[in-house]
């Protein structure tokens, strides 16, 4: 890469006074934001993004599944694009950093490119995919690209069929034109995403990069421990046929089965309900979701036999049945090496410090490993916070990864 080029750096003033100016739409008050995808505010930022773009001198595109992205473009028209980006979505009440970050630091790097008159063998995009956070359908926009979204997909949308129709119907969209965003392989060069970690590993080794080698796979199942109910009151302990115990002991004994023999693994259960549902009768039924992940796909596989072996070892001890109802699987998604070289090469020429580490959430950039070579970036988080009005990245940090990207897309567009 032209030496000129490497020492280009990108505008960290202008860069934290657009990331300023989207922080206010949907904010919390608090630090945060609340942009549930096609809600009022997700559709202002949309709104503020393309203006944004316009007034920057960038070519506004949106597509059928209603990805917002800016590009610039080089002679010849057929040149296969590098799409940087991630999404302006955000979860009920959550952080200013997350998503929001990638997408203001791909918009600068094409800013930056623009203002140097520098021409690439590809075109660039920045992208703003839509429902990153799954508010409808998890990884929707970025699943649209990459042909992944499926007919069916549509039918069970996590708000509802009806919350769905309306929010489509609120952003311009049918369910018909999601399906003509699909991208043909030859015309995606690559994808590039900077996020912030989302964790303590950066922030607690003190390092300026996390240059992801993979996401996670991730199962889910949909599970029940059934009982008896009874008298809260009047039924001996050991006499109880209670689901609870059952529910709490799987629980338990999950967490210290992953952290004994399943490393870079997790396991979680995030909901439970218990029926009858009073103080005073011992619980007949536990409803709950199970969710684990891994990095690597014989792990997840293991993982998975592991866990439901545990449910049935728990519903023995305890007199009980249990059943699993299998919610999906997605194998482990490994990032381009050549990517993930020229994200270390962008961090040594900046003088940055870097490591290598799987990325333990989902992100757009899994989605479209079938049709380019991608990779991702991490940025430190401040006591490891997300998905919280607490969420902080220091702008020094983000403008650190701004440069890494802008510096990849060179050495990989150039």
């Amino acid at each position: 890469m032209p030496q000129t080029f490497s020492t280009l750096r990108i505008n960290p003033d202008r860069m934290l006074d657009a990331f300023n100016q989207l922080a206010l739409i949907g904010t919390t008050g608090d630090g945060g934001v609340n942009r549930t995808t096609f809600s009022e505010a997700h559709l202002a930022a949309r709104k503020w993004f393309r203006e944004h773009i316009e007034a920057s001198g960038l070519e506004f595109h949106t597509d059928g599944a209603g990805n917002h992205s800016a590009r610039l473009t080089f002679e010849p028209a057929n040149l296969p694009t590098l799409i940087l980006g991630s999404h302006l979505d955000s979860v009920p009440k959550g952080g200013r950093f997350d998503g929001a970050l990638g997408v203001m630091a791909a918009l600068e790097v094409l800013k930056t490119v623009r203002e140097n008159g520098i021409k690439l063998k590809v075109q660039l995009e920045a992208m703003d995919f839509t429902d990153e956070e799954g508010t409808h359908l998890s990884l929707f926009g970025s699943s649209a690209i990459s042909g992944h979204l499926n007919p069916d997909d549509l039918k069970k949308p996590y708000s509802g069929r009806e919350n769905f129709s309306a929010g489509l119907a609120r952003a311009g969209l049918t369910e018909e034109s999601l399906f003509t965003a699909k991208r043909k392989k030859e015309s995606v060069a690559g994808y590039l995403e900077l996020h912030i970690e989302q964790g303590k590993r950066l922030e607690k080794r003190g390092l300026n990069v996390g240059i992801v080698s993979a996401i996670v796979g991730y199962g889910s199942y949909r599970m029940a421990y059934i009982g008896q109910a009874d008298h809260a009151g009047s039924a001996a302990m050991e006499d109880r046929l209670d689901a609870g115990q059952g529910v709490a002991a799987f629980i338990l004994e999950a967490r210290q089965t992953v952290m004994r023999d399943f490393q870079n693994c997790v396991a979680n259960v995030g909901k439970i309900e218990f029926s009858p549902g009073a103080s005073n009768i011992v619980p007949a039924r536990a409803d709950f979701l199970l969710e684990f992940r891994s990095p690597d796909e014989k792990q997840l596989n293991q993982l998975d036999a592991a866990l439901m072996k545990l449910a049935r070892e728990k519903a023995e001890q305890f007199g009980l049945q249990v059943t699993a109802e299998p919610l999906g699987k997605h194998t482990p998604n490994l990032m381009s090496a050549e990517i993930q070289d020229a994200f270390k090469a962008a961090c040594d020429e900046l003088g940055l410090s870097s490591v290598v580490l799987p990325s333990g959430a989902i992100h757009d950039a899994q989605s479209l490993v079938d049709i380019c070579p991608v990779g991702m970036i991490f940025v430190p988080s401040v006591n490891g916070t997300s998905h919280s009005p607490f969420e902080y990245t220091e702008w020094q940090d983000c403008v650190n990864g701004a440069n890494v990207l802008l510096q990849a897309a060179l050495r990989l567009g150039l």
